[in-house]
């Protein structure tokens, strides 16, 4: 058995390219442990050192927010919002994908279009006659003002990602499914429903995330500070805590910290997703 030849050193990529991905990564993330080692400070030491490490650390701003009913009270709304928004979002995202991908008809590519066109009308450019048809529904300062309209602007995205996926599975499936006297339901919650799960997976975790860190929506439609989501929370926390530069800093840091997890336990599951929607 022949010995095997030596495997080529890996050749270091151009300096300059990781000095430049190292510069955006400091960027991204120093915000980030900015407000989350702030919390474990006192306004004294921020005032002395703003850029300083904790000396000593103190848990009690963390403690006094986790201790807040208010806290878990907008914790619960965004869950709620998050979760119905995410749902609704995949289900309906999900039905509408299967009819573009597997069948032909008239205006297809028109629907198509129409739905690639909604990437590029963001939420804020409507948000004035969006407020007015939540409000002619009577929704606003309802959570359901919300969710609604969060699932209307989720569809693009999640459409244009199931598509290929939908796309990519065999005819012959669905014909052999066909000669075993599988309808087109059948066929859809027993294959296609399984065989697009990284999709499904990874709108949702882009429909949750993009949920929770909504705030232009909640901000016009809701009012009373009982449905308030929490990047609605940190709003009024900061204006009522504002001499309280430690605490706003701890409310802030538990108020991202469930979808900054949430991102980073799924995030191979995103990466995964989004590359099959590219290659199908």
């Amino acid at each position: 058995m022949r010995a095997r030849t030596a495997e080529r050193p890996q050749k270091w990529g151009n300096p300059f390219t990781y000095f430049v991905a190292l510069l955006f990564i400091g960027l991204c993330v120093a915000p980030v442990l900015y407000i989350v080692l702030g919390g474990f400070r006192t306004n004294a030491q921020i005032s002395t050192s703003p850029a300083g490490l904790p000396e000593p650390w103190v848990a009690g701003n963390y403690l006094d927010v986790l201790g807040s009913v208010t806290f878990w009270g907008e914790f619960a709304n965004s869950l709620v919002v998050a979760l119905a928004s995410t749902v609704g979002t995949v289900v309906l995202g999900l039905m509408v994908s299967f009819v573009l991908a597997r069948y032909d008809f008239r205006f297809k590519g028109a629907m198509y279009s129409l739905f690639a066109a909604g990437l590029m009308f963001p939420m804020v450019i409507a948000i004035t006659p969006l407020y007015i048809v939540v409000k002619n529904l009577g929704l606003v300062d309802n959570l359901l003002g919300v969710i609604v309209p969060q699932i209307a602007f989720g569809l693009p995205t999640t459409v244009i990602i199931l598509v290929p996926f939908l796309r990519a599975i065999p005819r012959e499936i669905e014909e052999a499914a066909a000669i075993d006297g599988t309808g087109r339901l059948g066929f859809f919650f027993r294959m296609v429903v399984p065989l697009s799960r990284p999709g499904v997976v990874t709108v949702g975790i882009l429909g949750f995330i993009g949920s929770w860190n909504n705030y232009v929506l909640p901000l016009y439609v809701l009012n009373s500070q009982a449905n308030f989501t929490l990047p609605l929370g940190v709003q009024a926390f900061s204006s009522q805590y504002s001499v309280d530069t430690a605490k706003v800093l701890a409310f802030t840091s538990l108020a991202m910290l469930p979808a900054m997890a949430f991102f980073a336990a799924f995030e191979k599951k995103i990466v995964g997703g989004l590359t099959g929607a590219v290659k199908g």
